[in-house]
């Protein structure tokens, strides 16, 4: 295994991490020990998870993902693996968790209870990666660098990261922290696939300049470059199938924005440069995802265990000039094709 370091830490990763949000919802406890041990026995060190999974998220469910990974944990050597899991984001922000009373924020009242109860659901006395799962649009930035800084002092995080952020809070969150001798964000977890390269336009340059890793999440858009949806009509046993069957508003738009025109015509292209290259499209979008050098490891999930199959054979692959320069020509005849 080709591991890579996350940031400036000593977090030692596989290029792929294993996502766990599936966990209680759609996959049920003997699934997911069955999706982390194929994951566990082909080399995977790296895994993630959240306080408010799995998902969509729901008052009868959040914490189940932790709990669920906290059993199967005590089967392997805690030393084996790096754990990342999340404090939920501002209720102030694009969502409010159903967790503390929906109360939310990132301050230190919130993280501390916050990663209490990590620790106490999935039974371990530290966490490797500890990461801001959304922005707080509230608190001030150095109130919160100053608050999950605590938790590296006490020993309970070894190291700090952060999600779904901009190109300026992980600027000002780094520079808070450098100017206050605080722990900074190692890495930043955001939304990069080859149907959503928004990350390529300003925050690769950061990650750069700034000694920050990318661990990209939805490496196959949510499914969508699974190819799945580019059949007569959209599986009833997929994340979009269902996310447009719910009354939720945030779960349709969400739907709308992966599953629409550009998404498929692009998919469609995708497909036919996977066939060409001698492998499913799925696997040509992993391997993509985990070509840059500013991504230390992509995580991947999955329903099932045979889902992991084709995800985890692009740790065997690398992608020649002639598919990602085919790969940059779709998204030059579709950019952006998810906004």
């Amino acid at each position: 295994m080709n591991y890579r370091y996350i940031g400036k830490s000593g977090l030692r990763v596989s290029p792929i991490c294993m996502g766990t949000m599936s966990f209680g919802t759609w996959s049920d406890e003997n699934e997911a020990f069955r999706i982390l041990d194929k994951a566990y026995e082909r080399g995977i060190n790296f895994y993630d998870t959240a306080e408010v999974y799995p998902v969509p998220p729901s008052p009868e469910t959040v914490g189940l993902t932790e709990t669920i990974f906290g059993k199967w944990l005590k089967t392997r050597d805690r030393d084996s693996i790096i754990i990342a899991t999340k404090v939920a984001g501002a209720a102030a922000g694009w969502l409010v968790p159903p967790i503390r009373s929906g109360m939310t924020a990132i301050d230190r009242h919130h993280i501390e209870r916050a990663v209490e109860g990590s620790l106490r659901r999935m039974g371990i006395d530290y966490i490797d990666l500890y990461q801001v799962h959304w922005p707080d649009p509230i608190v001030p930035i150095a109130e919160s660098m100053a608050a999950l800084d605590r938790l590296v002092e006490s020993g309970k995080v070894r190291y700090i990261g952060t999600s779904n952020e901009t190109s300026y809070g992980l600027t000002k969150a780094n520079t808070i922290a450098d100017y206050e001798g605080l722990a900074r964000f190692q890495s930043i977890q955001n939304n990069f696939s080859l149907l959503h390269r928004r990350f390529l336009d300003e925050l690769a340059q950061v990650c750069r300049r700034e000694n920050v890793s990318l661990l990209p999440y939805s490496p196959i858009a949510g499914g969508m470059l699974s190819g799945k949806y580019n059949a007569d009509k959209i599986p009833a046993r997929s994340r979009f199938g269902e996310y447009l069957a719910l009354p939720h508003p945030r779960q349709r738009a969400m739907a709308d924005r992966f599953l629409n025109k550009g998404t498929l015509d692009s998919t469609a292209r995708y497909i036919e440069i996977a066939r060409e290259a001698g492998m499913s499209v799925t696997t040509l979008a992993t391997a993509w995802s985990m070509n840059f050098d500013f991504v230390a490891s992509t995580i991947i999930g999955a329903r099932d265990a045979v889902q992991l199959d084709d995800t985890l054979a692009a740790l065997d692959v690398t992608l020649s000039a002639d598919v990602l320069a085919a790969c940059d020509a779709v998204h030059k005849a579709i950019p952006y094709p998810m906004g």
